[in-house]
Order: C-alpha cells, then sequence, then structure tokens
C-alpha cells in the first residue's frame, strides 16, 4: 500500500493572513499535497474579531484546532515570522500530530516568555506608540509591503491591499508551553537573507547553535512566499521527505 502524502499547515505571521500563502499552496497542491491556509483570529478576513482579549493562546487555538476537526496526523506544520511562535505552542500541545515543523524567517521566544521580551526596549516602545496612537493600543498598523523584502511592485500592492493591524495583546502574551520549543520534532529554520529581517539577528544566531535543528538559507526577503514561492516551495517539498 503506497503511503500518502503528509498535509501542509501553513501559518502566516503579523498583519498577514492564510491570503499570503495563494502561490506555495497551488504549488503544493500540484504536487498531490493537501494543503490547509487558515487565518489566525482577528487578522485576514477574519479581521472583524480584533479585539484586546486576545493572547497567544487564541492563535494556538485556531491552529490546533485545524489538526482536530480536519483528523491531521501527518503534518509538516509551517510558521513564518510570528506564525513561529504560533507553532512552537501547537506543537507541545499535539506533537503526535506532526511530522516536522518548519520555521520560515520565524521569531522564536522560550517557554513563559512574550513576544516584546526578544525585541529592543526601543522597538517595544515605539510599537506601543504606534498602536496608540492609530488604535487607541487595541492594535499594531500594518507596516508597508516593501518593509518585508517585496521588491515586486505589483506584489507590493498585492499585498498592501490585504494586511490588516495585528492586536497588540499577542505580544504580550506568555508562549504557554511545557517543552523546549520544538518539542523534539524535527525541526527546520527557513533564513530569509536577501535583504535579512533586523529583528531575527539574534533569533538566527541561536538557533544556528542548536544542533539538531536544520539550517537552510534562502536568498529572497522575508515575505518569501510572495517573492520567492518556486524556491520555497521545492524547500518545503524537500522537508516531506525529512521522515520523523
Amino acid at each position: 500500500m503506497t503511503a500518502r502524502n503528509p498535509d501542509y499547515v501553513l501559518v502566516h505571521g503579523a498583519w498577514h493572513g492564510g491570503w499570503c500563502w495563494r502561490h506555495v499552496a497551488e504549488r503544493l497542491r500540484a504536487a498531490r499535497h493537501r494543503v490547509f491556509t487558515p487565518t489566525c483570529t482577528g487578522l485576514g478576513e477574519r479581521t472583524h474579531l480584533l479585539s484586546a482579549d486576545l493572547t497567544l493562546d487564541t492563535f494556538i487555538d485556531d491552529i490546533g484546532n485545524v489538526l482536530l476537526f480536519e483528523e491531521l496526523t501527518d503534518v509538516i506544520l509551517v510558521g513564518h515570522s510570528f506564525g513561529g511562535i504560533v507553532i512552537s505552542g501547537v506543537a507541545d500541545r499535539m506533537p503526535e500530530r506532526i511530522r516536522q515543523l518548519v520555521f520560515l524567517d520565524a521569531l522564536i521566544v522560550q517557554p513563559g516568555q512574550v513576544p516584546f521580551d526578544i525585541f529592543p526596549p526601543d522597538a517595544v516602545a515605539e510599537r506601543k506608540r504606534l498602536a496608540q496612537q492609530s488604535s487607541g493600543g487595541l492594535s499594531l498598523p500594518a507596516p508597508p509591503a516593501g518593509s518585508f523584502g517585496i521588491q515586486d511592485p505589483d506584489d507590493r500592492e498585492w499585498v498592501d491591499r490585504r494586511l490588516t493591524p495585528h492586536p497588540l495583546s499577542l505580544y504580550d502574551s506568555p508562549l504557554n508551553i511545557a517543552a523546549p520549543v520544538g518539542n523534539g520534532l524535527p525541526c527546520t529554520y527557513i533564513a530569509c537573507t536577501e535583504p535579512p529581517y533586523p529583528v531575527l539577528h539574534d533569533i538566527w544566531n541561536r538557533v544556528r547553535e542548536q544542533d539538531h535543528w536544520t539550517w537552510v538559507e534562502l536568498a529572497t526577503g522575508h515575505d518569501a512566499m510572495i517573492s520567492a514561492p518556486e524556491e520555497l516551495t521545492r524547500l518545503l517539498l524537500l522537508r516531506a521527505g525529512a521522515g520523523r
């Protein structure tokens, strides 16, 4: 009996939604994989659910429930940027459903940390100022698409039309996990190097020190799923053959 191809669950980052994976999802499906691109609460087409009560646990539930209700048991779970924190939480709760974790130019925080813990104090103060100025502290306004390393003007316009404010509360929400990040699962980190996303410098250094993680570099900007979908899809398909 031929083994079924693993499924992909692709988790977006801050300000984005499931829409950002369109070009990669099309290619993965053409390679005969099932692909799920959920949008977390309060973002994208779910922006009407934006609330000061949202936490990291909300986003982790969003993604974990996809695995549960779609009855997925052999998943390559990909988290882009802020989504790296989310997949860390999902891996802690249901490692038995996951074949591989892929952190795509992703933020990584340790158990009990909040995302703001890994930002410089001046960056935290500036983000809080912007949130207060734009929404009374509810959300962080979306930066221009060019800040994600997207060079093509048409791609920039497409992304700018879809970015939505990100709930500020998540940056002060702790990552409630019991095991170390990755929870013993095979982990790959894909670093987008041209240009590098400034806030990830220290995270890259720490990841490269992890002997049991696979380190891969992709010569594109932070939003690789938009600026380099063909190359990113190739890397993700390679992970399908990596096994547990």
